[in-house]
């Protein structure tokens, strides 16, 4: 299935929620809780990654729905993640999640951070 995300929004593919939710299963994550994507400043390429569980938003968050997943993310990280889709390559080669992001000028070869 392909996903598409307008710059102002992040997407998320069907493969990603699954895995997700399984995480959460495994973990005893709550399924009332949403994943947190941001972005840090670090790795080979200045910027990294971040994906995380939280139980609601922040005040200044921009909350996305994939599927029945709430997807949060603060103004700052917006700004490097808009566009986004968020997909999970599993399988023998697989290369667990995958951030497509139209934002990324250049990635690192493991694909965990990326330049603007």
């Amino acid at each position: 299935m392909t996903t598409a995300a307008t710059s102002e929004e992040i997407a998320l593919t069907s493969a990603a929620v699954k895995q997700l939710r399984q995480i959460m299963q495994e973990s005893n994550i709550p399924s009332t809780h949403g994943l947190r994507l941001g972005v840090k400043g670090g790795g080979c390429s200045g910027l990294t990654y971040l994906l995380d569980f939280d139980e609601a938003p922040k005040p200044n968050d921009k909350v996305f729905q994939a599927e029945d997943l709430a997807v949060f993310v603060d103004p700052k990280s917006l700004f490097f993640l808009g566009g986004t889709v968020l997909d999970f390559s599993g399988g023998l080669n697989g290369k667990g999640f995958v951030f497509n992001n139209p934002q990324a000028t250049k990635t690192c070869g493991c694909g965990s951070s990326f330049g603007v």
